[in-house]
């Protein structure tokens, strides 16, 4: 279900009531008559629908974390919250970019819409710019031909699955990001289906070398081998952006984890 379209309906519907009320309804009533109740409940729910919508489509809306694709950073059932201005405003419902405020930084952690089902929301981390070119091979990152640094951390416990998985810093730039590895996993990783930009990849049993196309991102999951992300779908257009990832504010399974995502 379309979330933001369900609640721009309710807004509308409820809103009108609220002006068709203060402007026509309320004079045609007897002095002590009662509101009906469809006036009534929208008259007192427009307000706060009207706060709730402003603030999920302008400033913050929460995300829970389904899937286990950005492990460690984020694990299932982490409930995020998602800045909706750091990279510009967008029209609600539309999500047409009205005022161009930043682009995506490598190693921003980005709530999208999936580009194969525009109405799933997915979060990956940005690995690759505009212009840039991109190669996983081996298990390696290189970006526009330079290796990206990893240093070992040690390994990670999963207690889903009762096993450790080697652990690793991911430099970029002055910042990093810690990822996890399979032993057993392949290194190479097939195209899911053809996509739109497909001919900017190259694929091979070694691993895939892509040239990010403009107004594009090239994005992958933490969980390096576990995640279905750009190397198999393709890149993720700028009008998908949804916003930046930047706080987990909750998960039930482990309460120590408020706050520790930045």
């Amino acid at each position: 279900m379309n979330f933001a379209l369900f609640l721009f309906l309710l807004l509308s519907v409820t809103g009108l009531v609220w002006l068709l009320d203060k402007v026509f309804l309320r004079k045609r009533r007897a002095a002590q008559a009662k509101q009906p109740w469809w006036v009534e409940y929208s008259v007192s729910f427009f307000p706060v629908i009207l706060v709730v919508f402003l603030l999920r489509s302008f400033l913050v809306e929460p995300f829970k974390i389904p899937s286990g694709s950005m492990i460690p950073t984020l694990l299932i059932g982490d409930f995020i919250l998602v800045n909706k201005y750091t990279y510009g405003i967008r029209l609600p419902v539309l999500n047409l970019k009205i005022v161009d405020v930043n682009s995506p930084k490598r190693g921003d952690v980005m709530v999208f819409r999936y580009p194969v089902d525009p109405s799933l929301d997915y979060i990956k981390r940005v690995v690759g710019l505009p212009g840039d070119r991109i190669e996983y091979r081996d298990k390696r990152l290189r970006i526009n031909g330079e290796l990206v640094p990893v240093r070992p951390l040690g390994d990670y416990e999963s207690r889903d699955r009762l096993q450790f998985f080697p652990r690793y810093l991911e430099i970029f730039g002055d910042t990093g990001h810690e990822i996890i590895l399979e032993r057993e996993a392949a290194g190479a990783t097939g195209r899911g289906a053809d996509f739109g930009l497909s001919g900017n990849c190259d694929y091979n049993s070694g691993g895939l070398v892509c040239t990010v196309p403009p107004g594009h991102y090239f994005m992958m999951g933490d969980n390096r081998d576990n995640s279905s992300d750009s190397r198999v779908w393709g890149f993720v257009p700028d009008a998908n952006i949804v916003g930046k990832a930047f706080f987990i504010w909750l998960n039930l399974n482990e309460l120590g984890r408020f706050g520790t995502f930045r």
